[in-house]
């Protein structure tokens, strides 16, 4: 950060409030201090407060957004709000068009962002050599960057954002809303201690045909491969994916199945897993809101593959024993979950997986652990492994 700064040609030392990625809601009364010391030692200097959009899908950007337009619109400051990751998952809808301000770049200026660009070579360059180290910004995000102008958001009147947040104090109580809100743009945002629900889902999709990269990521590509390689059967008779999304994982294991039920929440990613499957004879595509929707019937094999952090409280409890009810008496369960913290999730993977390692009526059988991802397989105790069970081993 500082040598992006220094590169601008700014004097001035950036201030790092150490407030936690992801958590920036709870720590509003310190940004909004923080923002406050700036302005006022500023005195009467002209100003121009810059922040992150608030309608950029991303929590913290939300916040610290709507923390800028409030202190500046007291003071009578003026800001902007630039968007970052509108430009991964937004379409031309998603743009306030109305508030759209554009300022060309000369050859300088450009040249100047491309080297502060530069400076973040923990986003832009591979942390190693490794699979599932490559770079967090790839190039085609980089390309929206680098275009010869800026575009900035200015701030809403302030009629419509006090009626925009009446809107949404309304949502989280019993208070009815004005009939002429209208809600915040961007994904919606689940609260952090509730599970995420399908309109959270449904945006998400509408935005981008493939939002986890399930298809062009190598990191999933490789963490696809790694929970295939770790099942201990060659082939199931019933297998259940709870959460299967766009069924790139689907369409593998049916391959390995003699029938697969794969359900899901949000439409979208169900017909774009049935274009995906129109071969696949052995695979039934239903859609339905796990835990509540947990299909009657046996299975060989659970799939829990980057779902039950979704699950909050209660619903956790009730989906790992639902899962666990499910399995036959030979039956295996594989869990895989990302193990860093995501603000919209309830829990992390790792909790699922120690609530997983909990559970009486399972033992676990492979175990793979990674920065990124936890990987196990768990069935019912007397289970054996697999040599044991070719009788390589006793």
């Amino acid at each position: 950060m500082r040598t992006a700064v220094e590169t601008l040609g700014l004097d001035a030392e950036p201030l790092f409030l150490g407030l936690p990625d992801g958590g920036t809601d709870e720590y509003r009364d310190a940004v909004s201090a923080a923002l406050g010391e700036a302005l006022d030692r500023a005195g009467s200097d002209r100003v121009l407060v810059l922040s992150p959009w608030r309608g950029d899908g991303h929590r913290d950007h939300r916040v610290v957004g709507e923390i800028v337009e409030e202190v500046c619109g007291a003071r009578g400051v003026r800001s902007r709000a630039f968007p970052i990751w509108l430009w991964h998952w937004g379409a031309p809808g998603d743009v306030p068009w109305d508030a759209v301000e554009r300022l060309v770049l000369d050859t300088g200026a450009r040249d100047a962002k491309t080297r502060a660009l530069d400076a973040h070579a923990s986003q832009l360059q591979p942390l190693s050599p490794a699979p599932g180290d490559e770079p967090m910004v790839h190039p085609r995000m980089r390309a929206h960057f680098e275009r010869d102008a800026e575009v900035f958001f200015a701030p809403e009147p302030r009629d419509r954002a006090a009626a925009r947040a009446a809107t949404e104090r309304a949502a989280s109580s019993d208070e009815p809303a004005p009939a002429a809100a209208e809600p915040a743009a961007g994904p919606a945002e689940p609260a952090p201690d509730a599970t995420v629900g399908q309109a959270y889902f449904d945006d998400i999709y509408a935005r981008h045909d493939d939002p986890w990269g399930f298809d062009s990521r190598w990191y999933e590509e490789r963490k696809r491969a790694a929970l295939l390689a770790a099942l201990p059967r060659r082939r199931y008779r019933a297998t259940f994916e709870a959460g299967c999304s766009t069924g790139a994982l689907t369409v593998e294991l049916a391959r390995r199945s003699d029938r697969v039920l794969a359900v899901d929440l949000a439409a979208a990613a169900l017909e774009r897993a049935r274009r995906r499957m129109a071969t696949s004879a052995n695979v039934e595509l239903r859609r339905g809101t796990l835990p509540d929707d947990w299909p009657a019937g046996e299975f060989d094999l659970v799939v829990l593959s980057e779902v039950a952090y979704y699950w909050a409280g209660a619903d956790l409890d009730r989906g790992l024993a639902a899962a666990v009810a499910s399995l036959s008496g030979d039956g295996q369960l594989v869990a895989c979950h990302w193990r860093h913290p995501v603000a919209e999730y309830p829990r992390s993977g790792d909790s699922v997986h120690d609530a997983l390692a909990g559970r009486p009526d399972l033992v676990r059988l492979v175990r793979h652990e990674e920065e990124d991802f936890v990987l196990e397989v768990f069935a019912r105790p007397g289970a054996r492994s697999v040599a044991t069970e070719a009788g390589l081993a006793s």
